[in-house]
C-alpha cells in the first residue's frame, strides 16, 4: 500500500504503481472470493452456511446492508489502522466515526445498486449477465459516482473536516485527473476481477461477499489519499 504520489507524477503512472503495489494481496483476496463462490456451488455445507447469511439478511432487511458495510468498510479498517504503529495516529476517533457512518450510507446505496442491476440485467449468472453488470459497475457507477464520492470523504477526513481546502483544490482544476484517475486504476485492479466473481452469486449474497473485498479496498483508499 502506498501514499498518493505528488502531482508531478503522471496519474496513469501513479495508478499503475499503486496497483502493482497491491497485486499480491489483491490476488490472494480474489482467490479467496473465488474459492468461496466455488464452495457455495459445489459444497453442500458451505451452501447451507451461506444460505443462513442470506436468510439473516432477508429477516433483518436493509439494516443488514447498512451495518455490515459500515463494519467492513469503516470500523474494521479503522481498527486495523489504529493497531499498526505506523498508522496509529492517522485518524482520530471522530474521523473513524465519520468514515464508518459514510460506509453505513454506502451499504444502503450498494444494496440498492445490486437490486437495480438485477432488475435491469436479470438474476442469472451466465456470461452475458455477468459482463453487463460488471461493465455497468466498473465503467459507469465507479468512475461517475462511487470512487469520486469515496475519495472526497477520505480527503475531507484527512484534512480534519476542512472543506475549504478541498474546495480550493476543486476550483484549481485537474482534481479528477490527479486524484481520482490513480484511484480508479487501483480500483480496477481490485474490483474488476472481484465483481466478476461477486455477480456469479444470487443477488442476496452479493453484498456480503462485496463487504469482504471492501475491507481491503478501503485500506488502499486510506493510504492513497494520504497527503504527500
Amino acid at each position: 500500500m502506498c501514499a498518493l504520489p505528488v502531482a508531478a507524477e503522471s496519474p496513469w503512472r501513479a495508478g499503475l504503481r499503486s496497483a502493482r503495489a497491491n497485486v499480491v494481496p489483491g490476488l490472494i483476496l480474489q482467490a479467496g472470493a473465488l474459492a468461496l463462490v466455488l464452495a457455495y456451488y459445489q459444497h453442500g455445507p458451505t451452501r447451507e452456511l451461506v444460505g443462513r447469511i442470506a436468510a439473516a439478511r432477508h429477516e433483518i432487511g436493509v439494516a443488514f446492508s447498512v451495518l455490515s458495510t459500515g463494519f467492513f468498510g469503516g470500523l474494521l479498517p479503522f481498527v486495523i489502522l489504529r493497531l499498526q504503529p505506523s498508522t496509529r495516529s492517522r485518524y482520530t476517533w471522530a474521523q473513524g466515526a465519520v468514515i464508518t457512518a459514510f460506509w453505513c450510507t454506502k451499504g444502503f446505496e450498494v444494496d440498492l445498486w445490486y437490486r437495480v442491476l438485477a432488475h435491469v440485467w436479470g438474476e442469472g449468472h451466465g456470461f452475458a449477465t455477468i459482463a453487463a453488470k460488471t461493465i455497468s459497475d466498473q465503467f459507469l457507477y465507479s468512475p461517475l459516482w462511487a470512487v469520486p464520492t469515496t475519495a472526497l470523504i477520505y480527503e475531507w477526513t484527512e484534512r480534519h473536516f476542512d472543506a475549504g481546502e478541498i474546495a480550493r483544490e476543486l476550483r484549481a482544476g485537474g482534481w479528477y485527473r490527479l486524484k481520482i484517475l490513480p484511484l480508479l486504476i487501483s480500483n480496477l485492479g481490485v474490483w474488476l476481477p472481484s465483481v466478476c466473481i461477486i455477480y456469479t452469486l444470487p443477488t442476496p449474497l452479493q453484498l456480503p461477499l462485496q463487504n469482504l473485498v471492501l475491507c481491503f479496498f478501503t485500506l488502499i483508499v486510506a493510504h492513497q489519499v494520504k497527503r504527500a
